[in-house]
């Protein structure tokens, strides 16, 4: 069992319980899934941009990726319709709270001038999103075997009803938000 559910498990439902008075377990926030997203535009055009974002996000979450495509055709983007635009990956159980775990604990704190994240990236529904300049933060990508560097989105999706049961939930795994 991940060391994040554990936690979870044991201290954070107490602690989320009590400080929102919640009269049953059911109705402490959990976190759902991870949704981790990676564009490149280039891709649209060359076939290798795209390998190399699904080779660099299987290799950070360890589960297949699947490719985006372009839904309309945008003449201004020289897009078509069914061109890859993009990388996506969906955590969830295990292998989520593993992520979430080598995010906080090791690729953060690898981040340049690092100053915490912004607390203003909820949506009013209790999702948290987070953008990462560049994917060389986590210790399984090999600088010398980049192709092009590139961000990604990290998108935290709980049950919580409002931003500040999610921000509550975050905190208490250890998201280093911004004071």
């Amino acid at each position: 069992m991940s060391n994040y559910k554990k936690i979870y498990d044991e201290k954070i439902i107490k602690s989320l319980k009590d400080e929102f008075k919640y009269s049953s377990v059911m109705e402490v926030p959990k976190l759902e899934k991870i949704v981790i997203n990676m564009g490149c535009g280039d891709g649209a055009h060359d076939q290798k941009y795209i390998d190399a974002a699904v080779k660099d996000i299987e290799t950070i979450t360890g589960q297949k990726a699947v490719v985006t495509r372009a839904r309309k055709s945008i003449a201004g983007f020289k897009l078509r319709e069914g061109q890859a635009i993009g990388v996506k990956v969906t955590l969830r159980g295990e292998k989520m709270y593993d992520f979430m775990e080598k995010l906080i604990k090791v690729s953060l704190p690898r981040v340049r001038d690092f100053r915490g994240v912004s607390k203003t990236a909820f949506d009013g529904k209790g999702n948290y999103t987070l953008g990462i300049k560049e994917q060389l933060i986590f210790p399984e990508i090999e600088y010398d075997n980049v192709l092009k560097v590139r961000g990604m989105d990290i998108v935290f999706v709980t049950t919580a009803k409002t931003n500040e049961e999610a921000m509550a939930l975050l905190k208490a795994f250890g998201m280093p938000f911004r004071n």
